[in-house]
């Protein structure tokens, strides 16, 4: 019983699960905004070619 009470009051292992799960929020958090990040660059990025290709003419 007395190894049991121990293993019930270890919260070690406990740590090491909600470092993992904040590690995965931030990874989801970098994700979605890079996706919009993509976005915005791909509107500006055309952007530039279509005014490129306008002045060259």
């Amino acid at each position: 019983m007395n190894m049991f009470s121990r293993f019930m009051k270890d919260e070690s292992g406990a740590t090491a699960i909600e470092y993992g799960l904040i590690a995965a929020i931030v990874g989801v958090g970098i994700i979605v905004g890079l996706q919009s990040v993509r976005g915005q660059l791909q509107s500006t990025l055309s952007k530039v070619s279509s005014e490129l290709g306008s002045a060259a003419n």
